[in-house]
């Protein structure tokens, strides 16, 4: 699917943010652990967490989705040997975290995924999971996975050698699933809806600081269900609106129902630092979750300088963190950002690639991307190849925003992967995107 987005002057309105993709992921293997009967309001109808579901109904969950509502219902017989090769699509999140999952359930599974997934690393996931106990093997460590009957260790301490949420969540969940005791021991903090979802279903679970980063300590505990966990919305979709309120000609939009977790939000403050107008307007916490409204309006940038522990928090924002950047005078340098190597696509060379066509001066990096912005419009159309990552061509619609003639993006199937109404909420907003 290739989409073209016309150039607009003025943008303006109130949308709500899609539920969360991560969220959405660990709400669902969580509460097939947990074994009660609870539903997931909020939840993100994307392909991601669809593909995610399907994987836990493949090892014996009975778990129904309805829209953005899901029932998880209890099972009377252990997690099972799945019948078939378990596909996960394109999703790198599901396939790890079920990783964890699956080490400790004494079952044998093998887990696929689509092009993109197959190129992926996963010896990330599978070697700390083996060093516990579990017996995984990988293609040259990437997809498909094989995981077979292992055991894990009790009192497992695992230091991080990269900053990875994913890591970290797969770790505790094969602990949580085997009743075992894990630390992990994270040199740089990053994401913590794992431990803060494990705390909402009162388990124990303890984070303290540890250096630079942070010890997470998970002890055995009975996990309590709620009668229903809310998903809240995505920041991480959220961003794609924020920075298009912040570059457009004419702006005065609203984005409610924001997760606000500390751990994910520092785009905000990097946009705040480049002059953006960003307020925050009715927090409150949701299933152990910040979540508020943001108000945004068109702001003059200036370019900055970005490295170190802020990009773990701001990873998967820095896609369009580089349009923001296209669009403010002066440098904005990005750095400590190889990770972004490893995506669905390698997304600084998208990146790059983007930027040259939409004729804005930059220097790429093995590690990051150095963009040397402007307030001057794109001037005549623009041709986009996403490499089938959802962040990238969303990024580069965006940046239609700034342009005399539009933006033609190939390839952006995926984008359904984590905002599957992103075209209607353009729309709403006064952004006209159709499918070419």
């Amino acid at each position: 699917m290739n989409l073209f987005a016309k150039s607009s002057t003025s943008i303006s309105g109130e949308v709500v943010c899609p539920g969360d993709k991560s969220i959405s992921q660990r709400a669902l293997i969580l509460g097939s652990i947990l074994n009660e009967d609870i539903s997931i309001e909020g939840f993100l109808n994307g392909e991601d967490p669809i593909s995610t579901a399907n994987a836990l109904n493949a090892i014996g969950s009975s778990i129904t989705v309805n829209g953005t509502s899901v029932s998880i219902k209890k099972r009377h017989i252990p997690f099972k040997k799945p019948t078939t090769e378990v596909d996960l699509g394109n999703s790198g999140t599901g396939m790890r975290l079920m990783m964890g999952l699956i080490s400790s359930l004494d079952i044998e599974a093998t887990l696929i995924g689509d092009e993109s997934l197959t190129k992926r690393p996963m010896l990330r996931m599978a070697n700390p999971l083996n060093d516990m106990g579990a017996s995984i093997s990988c293609n040259e460590g990437k997809p498909p996975v094989k995981i077979y009957p292992g055991k894990i260790l009790d009192n497992f301490i695992y230091e991080m050698p990269i900053a990875s949420a994913q890591v970290k969540s797969g770790i505790i969940l094969s602990a949580l699933a085997a009743n075992k005791s894990v630390t992990v021991i994270e040199k740089h903090p990053t994401r913590n809806h794992t431990e803060r979802m494990i705390s909402h279903f009162h388990g124990n679970i303890e984070t303290a600081a540890y250096e630079a980063g942070n010890k997470i300590i998970y002890t055995p505990s009975k996990l309590i269900p709620s009668k229903s966990y809310r998903v809240v919305g995505d920041f991480s979709s959220a961003a794609f609106l924020i920075v298009a309120g912040l570059i457009a000609k004419e702006s005065n939009i609203v984005i409610k129902n924001v997760g606000l977790n500390p751990t994910r939000c520092g785009l905000i403050d990097i946009l705040k630092s480049m002059g953006g107008f960003i307020e925050i307007k009715n927090e409150k916490v949701i299933s152990y979750e910040e979540v508020g409204d943001i108000h945004v309006k068109t702001s003059p940038l200036k370019g900055v300088s970005i490295s170190g522990d802020v990009i773990p928090n701001i990873i998967d924002e820095i896609p369009i963190l580089s349009i923001a950047a296209a669009f403010a005078e002066g440098e904005t340098s990005i750095s400590d950002a190889e990770e972004l190597r490893v995506k669905e696509s390698d997304r600084l060379q998208a990146i790059s690639d983007g930027l040259i066509k939409i004729n804005v001066s930059h220097q790429l990096y093995n590690d990051g991307i150095k963009i040397t912005g402007s307030s001057q419009d794109i001037v005549g159309s623009a041709e986009i190849d996403s490499h089938g990552d959802h962040r990238i061509a969303m990024s580069f619609l965006i940046a239609s925003l700034r342009s005399t003639s539009g933006v033609f993006v190939k390839d952006c199937k995926n984008i359904f992967t984590s905002f599957p109404h992103f075209i209607d909420v353009m729309k709403t907003l006064g952004i006209d995107v159709d499918e070419r």
